[in-house]
Parts: C-alpha cells; sequence; structure tokens
C-alpha cells in the first residue's frame, strides 16, 4: 500500500481528532485490499499511538451507516469485556471522536478518515502461525460472535450490499465474462472452466441460506486471519478491520477465516506448488471456535461448517477473477495479473480442501461434540 498524503497533511488529519499526546511521525501499514492505513506515533511515549484510515468511499458509499455500525458493535464489546473480571487482559477496538463530534472527517479533497487507539503491541509473528496461535484465533472468533449473539437495537446497516451472495458473484462473473473488456479472458480459460465446473455443487448450500435455514446473525464477513491481533505470548487480544460487520452468516466468517488460515502460501503466491492446505491449523482453529459456539449454534450451521470453507473460497476467488477480467477496478494490484495469480492460487487452494473434506467433516463432527 502506498500512501500518498505527505506528512503535513496527515498531521492536520491526525489533529482533526480529540487525541492524547503529540504527533511525532506516521508509517503506513501494509495490510488490507481497500482502505489506506497509517500508524501515527505519538510523543511523549506515555501516550497511546493511533491507526488512521482512509475510508475507500467508493465502496462504503454511505459512511454514516458505516460508522453507526462500527460504533455499536465495538461499544457493545467494550461493555461485554469491562463487566467480565476475567476477560480484563482483552482489548477492544476504540474509535476516537473527532472534534467536530463526529467519529470521521472529511478532508478538503472530500477523502473520509476516521482514527482508532493502535492496539497491536508487541504483535506474535502470524507470518509462523502455530496451532496454539490457530486455536486462539478460533476462540477469538467464537467469542465476536458470542459476545454480539445479543447486540440490542435492531438489525445493522447493510454496507456492503449481497457481500457474500453466490448468486451476485456469479452475475458479476458472467457480466465480466461477456463484456472482457479487456481482452483478458483467453488467459483464463482454464481457470473459468474450473469456476464454471463446480457451480453447482456450490449453489445447494447458497440456496439453504437464500431459504432461511441459518439464522441471521451478526458476523464480521472478512475474518482473514490478520484480522485478528495477539500479544508478544500468542494470546489473541481483538479482532480488527469492521468495516463489513453486518448481519450475516456464521459460514461465512468461519469458512473465509479457514480460507486465509490455511494456505501454506501468500494468497497471491504465483508457484502453486507452495499451495496447500494445512490441516493440522484447521483443526487446532475449529477446536478453538466450537468451544466458543457449541452452545449457540444449530446442528444445521454445525453441519454445514466444513462445507462453508469450500464455498468461501470458490467465492474469493471468483471475485478476484471478475475484477481481473473488469481491468482490476476493486482490489488492489501490484501488477498486471496480480489478481489473476490470486485466482490460481486460491483455486489450488480450493483442490486441496476438496481432497482433505471428509477429514475436515470428521473433526468438525469430534469438536461439536466435545
Amino acid at each position: 500500500m502506498i500512501v500518498t498524503a505527505p506528512k503535513t497533511e496527515l498531521k492536520s488529519i491526525f489533529d482533526q481528532f480529540e487525541i492524547s499526546g503529540r504527533f511525532h511521525h506516521a508509517e503506513p501499514i501494509s495490510v488490507g485490499h481497500i482502505n489506506d492505513t497509517i500508524l501515527v506515533k505519538t510523543e511523549p511515549d506515555s501516550e497511546p499511538d493511533y491507526v488512521i484510515q482512509k475510508i475507500n468511499h467508493q465502496i462504503f458509499k454511505d459512511v454514516d451507516k458505516l460508522m453507526e455500525n462500527i460504533l455499536r458493535v465495538t461499544t457493545h464489546i467494550r461493555n461485554k469485556i469491562k463487566s467480565d473480571s476475567n476477560l480484563r487482559h482483552k482489548k477492544y477496538v476504540e474509535l476516537v471522536r473527532s472534534k467536530s463530534g463526529s467519529y470521521y472527517y472529511v478532508d478538503e479533497s472530500g477523502n473520509y478518515w476516521r482514527c482508532y487507539v493502535y492496539c497491536r503491541n508487541d504483535s506474535a509473528d502470524i507470518n509462523s502461525i502455530t496451532p496454539g496461535m490457530a486455536r486462539e484465533g478460533g476462540r477469538a472468533l467464537g467469542k465476536f460472535q458470542y459476545f454480539l449473539s445479543d447486540l440490542p437495537g435492531g438489525h445493522l446497516h447493510e454496507t456492503v450490499p449481497g457481500f457474500h451472495s453466490l448468486s451476485k458473484r456469479l452475475d458479476e462473473f458472467n457480466v465480466a465474462l461477456k463484456a472482457d473488456k479487456c481482452d483478458r479472458a483467453k488467459h483464463a480459460v482454464n481457470e473459468i472452466e474450473a469456476f464454471v465446473s463446480r457451480t453447482g455443487e456450490m449453489l445447494p448450500l447458497y440456496k439453504l441460506i437464500t431459504q432461511g435455514a441459518f439464522p441471521l446473525r451478526v458476523t464480521h464477513n472478512d475474518t482473514k486471519f490478520n484480522n485478528i491481533l495477539f500479544d508478544e505470548n500468542a494470546n489473541a487480544l481483538c479482532i480488527i478491520d469492521l468495516d463489513t460487520v453486518m448481519n450475516g452468516y456464521v459460514l461465512y466468517d468461519f469458512g473465509d477465516a479457514i480460507r486465509t488460515l490455511t494456505n501454506t502460501t501468500e494468497e497471491d503466491d504465483p508457484n502453486l506448488t507452495q499451495v496447500d492446505f494445512n490441516f493440522t491449523l484447521f483443526e487446532a482453529f475449529s477446536h478453538g471456535y466450537l468451544s466458543e459456539t457449541r452452545e449457540i449454534l444449530t446442528k444445521t450451521e454445525i453441519e454445514h461448517l466444513a462445507f462453508s470453507v469450500r464455498l468461501m473460497t470458490y467465492i474469493i476467488a471468483l471475485r478476484f477473477l471478475s475484477d481481473y477480467l473488469n481491468g482490476d477496478t476493486y482490489f488492489k494490484t501490484k501488477y498486471e495479473n496480480h489478481n489473476l495469480d490470486r485466482t490460481r492460487n486460491q483455486l489450488k487452494l480450493l483442490e486441496k480442501m476438496e481432497e482433505n473434506y471428509d477429514r475436515m467433516v470428521t473433526v468438525i463432527g469430534k469438536y461439536a461434540k466435545a
């Protein structure tokens, strides 16, 4: 990620929020496909550091509703943690109010900015995830969903309509393929066939979802494993990146977490021989997740957790390919075929998941009964 704003501009933006301490310097945090994220170090050292983030309002078009969701969710989690002495070591995402009284600031160019208290201290290395970290990550996601199971105030706003809708993503893919406006389909013949050949087995679960077979819950909807923060002892602190927190289905959260956790290489690694499915991490995460959720999940939800991993990997790969065909208009890319490499990588991961599927079902069944 490249942040183009100069230091003086970043300091001016930072000063629009009710912060403690003084701006010392800023540095980009290279995570995420969508927003620009900057760590601001303050002085003196006794004061907290902060994260300021430029919201991509081309994607999140109603920033008021977006921030209302985040404030409701973070306030509820904060109250849960503060009311339980056993959870005092946990952290929570803490929004910082702007000096105008809202939770975002609009600069002279029309860009939307928000500010958080920085909560990643001496973090564990998520590039070398152990089974213990995977189990902790599973517990963190499970606890997140458990905390929000009694969120008051009615449904959250739908910040990205149809975010995980298979029907929507297939429609987008078909439109992109038919238009082929960048003349790229000829480079993805095998990948296109891979998606078409799997559509029939993906649709039944999606139809169950649309028919109301699963309860609508408050879910994160973007559970990349690097959205779970850890301390130096590999204890999970909190879950971040709450732009897509909406009412949804636990299957999407579980499936996407496993997709990002179990790939044995980066999701854009073009060397497909490096792509495999880490079954050990899958089992550890499942153990942690079900230890927190087995009492609130329905039998139908539990029975479909394993397949949700395949469904989410299919959907994300399909989105990468659609964006490639459209000319890379959604995901940030570093080179011409970046999204095509992501597509191929995720399809290879999906193949590995299919090979391990029966074992995955067995693991879910074991920990659902523990």
